[in-house]
């Protein structure tokens, strides 16, 4: 299947020439010459229909022939934008949606911002469909904070979207005033709805706001996620850290098989977004904190926290050396490590191997296809021996077996020696010479014999005070109890 925008050098689809197999095969491969030396790799999971997957769009306003308001994707390593109709990867509903968006800010008179002369309104529109819901959100992103006519914009939006047989679940105005190529500002504004949409994923729900991170792929998530809890092995008992965990997906979807499940974000607004999605499916095994994944962990290992098993999901510039090194700290029994880049990927499997890690198996999942992104579940757990020595021993009497009596004359030769005390060295003292000496006196012998005198303080104590220094034959009697308890 060929696309017209390819011609006009879009970029967003760089394999789409190439026959699904054969993107698969290449993908496989990749994987493999990364990885292979770590361990098996499995072969790669494609999709059964490797188009329309998109749920999330980012569209950015320009204008079009004749003056008109139209929107579109930027041209590849340019910043001149290409008019879109259609997409084979975006949801179909979507595109639908991007329609009734320029129909109704045409109706409105909005014109787009103009980034070179500062001049104009609207900048992107973000959409967000949930697939197993069919929610449908719409985030207008504006160059200032006044929309003028909000409610006619609104309701035009919601006609021309019913024209394409679309029903919007909530549209939220977001203000970027700022000369940036980030998408999204700081400041938002219900227009209509509640400002979020639903989706359900492995049997949970998520509420999505703008700024939620959740995988484009709803189907290829499915598969990510359930490779990642398979991996696991969990049976109901393990503390199970999830770093990275953004809105909590792959924590919340572990947590019916785990005795708790602690997820790590530094997105504030994520970690916020993870304790609602929690809340709401009644799952009370898992905490989540808002703290950098490697400073949080460090802290942990330090403090003697422990984890049966690690889920780590970190972005494309992958790990830390500091997080690795906590990681073995805290000497989980698996790590689950889910990458969306093999190169990084490699880098942090090359620590995490000598630290005490073996790579059971990593698995490819195709997660956009007609691009050349790969993501990859990997399963780490403790090496093993690479062999073992069995010894069998036989006790009693007779040829080749080895006496119980001698090994109790053994025992008692290793037994611990009784500790000596000045207690008992006065005592022993008294009984033979017939006359006492003072705590402080032994002490004095000790230290002279270069013996520790620390086991008991008080005649260290005494030792400081003005006093008589034992008679000679104090100093013998004292000697000789300590040759008597072995000490000397």
């Amino acid at each position: 299947m060929d696309c017209k925008l390819r011609a006009k050098n879009c970029g967003g689809c760089p394999m789409l020439g190439m026959d699904y197999a054969a993107q698969l095969k290449q993908k496989e491969e990749t994987v493999k010459k990364l990885l292979g030396r770590f361990g098996p790799v499995e072969h790669i999971r494609g999709m059964e229909t490797p188009y329309h997957y998109r749920n999330k769009v980012i569209s950015t306003f320009t204008t079009g022939w004749g003056g008109k308001l139209t929107s579109g994707i930027y041209a590849a390593n340019s910043h001149k934008v290409l008019p879109v109709e259609s997409c084979l990867l975006q949801d179909e509903v979507l595109d639908k949606t991007m329609l009734a968006v320029r129909a109704a800010a045409g109706i409105c008179h909005y014109q787009p911002f103009n980034e070179d002369k500062g001049t104009g309104l609207l900048r992107h529109c973000l959409l967000r469909r949930g697939v197993m819901t069919g929610q449908v959100m719409v985030v207008l992103v504006t160059a200032q904070p006044v929309l003028p006519g909000a409610k006619n914009f609104v309701k035009a939006l919601l006609t021309e979207a019913g024209k394409q047989g679309v029903a919007i679940t909530t549209i939220v105005q977001n203000v970027n005033d700022r000369k940036t190529s980030v998408v999204l500002g700081d400041m938002e504004k219900v227009l209509y709805g509640k400002g979020f949409i639903l989706d359900e994923l492995c049997g949970k729900t998520y509420a999505l706001s703008p700024r939620s991170f959740y995988q484009i792929n709803h189907t290829q998530t499915e598969v990510l996620y359930g490779l990642a809890v398979d991996a696991a092995h969990l049976t109901g008992k393990e503390v199970v850290l999830d770093a990275y965990c953004g809105i909590g997906t792959i924590g919340l979807t572990a947590a019916d098989h785990a005795k708790q499940v602690v997820g790590v974000e530094v997105n504030r607004e994520a970690v916020h977004d993870a304790i609602g999605n929690a809340k709401h499916n009644g799952v009370k095994n898992a905490r989540f904190f808002a703290a950098d994944a490697t400073r949080w962990i460090g802290e942990a290992a330090a403090a003697g926290e422990r984890a049966d098993v690690i889920f780590m999901d970190p972005p494309r510039e992958g790990s830390t050396p500091q997080f690795i090194d906590s990681v073995a700290r805290m000497a989980p029994k698996r790590v689950v490590y889910v990458s969306c880049n093999p190169v990084t990927l490699a880098r942090d499997l090359e620590l995490l191997t000598r630290k005490g890690y073996k790579v059971e198996s990593s698995t490819p999942v195709d997660m956009f296809p007609h691009s050349e992104h790969i993501e990859t579940v990997v399963l780490l757990s403790h090496k093993k021996a690479d062999s073992y020595i069995h010894i069998d021993v036989e006790f009693g009497e007779g040829e080749g077996k080895i006496p119980v009596d001698s090994i109790a004359k053994r025992a008692e030769a290793y037994k611990p020696k009784e500790k000596v005390t000045y207690k008992m060295i006065k005592e022993y003292i008294e009984a033979k010479y017939g006359f006492k000496v003072h705590t402080a006196y032994i002490a004095e012998v000790k230290r002279d014999l270069g013996l520790p005198m620390y086991d008991a303080p008080n005649a260290v104590e005494e030792l400081k005070q003005p006093r008589k220094h034992p008679t000679p034959e104090k100093v013998e009697a004292i000697k000789d109890a300590l040759r008597y308890f072995a000490v000397i």
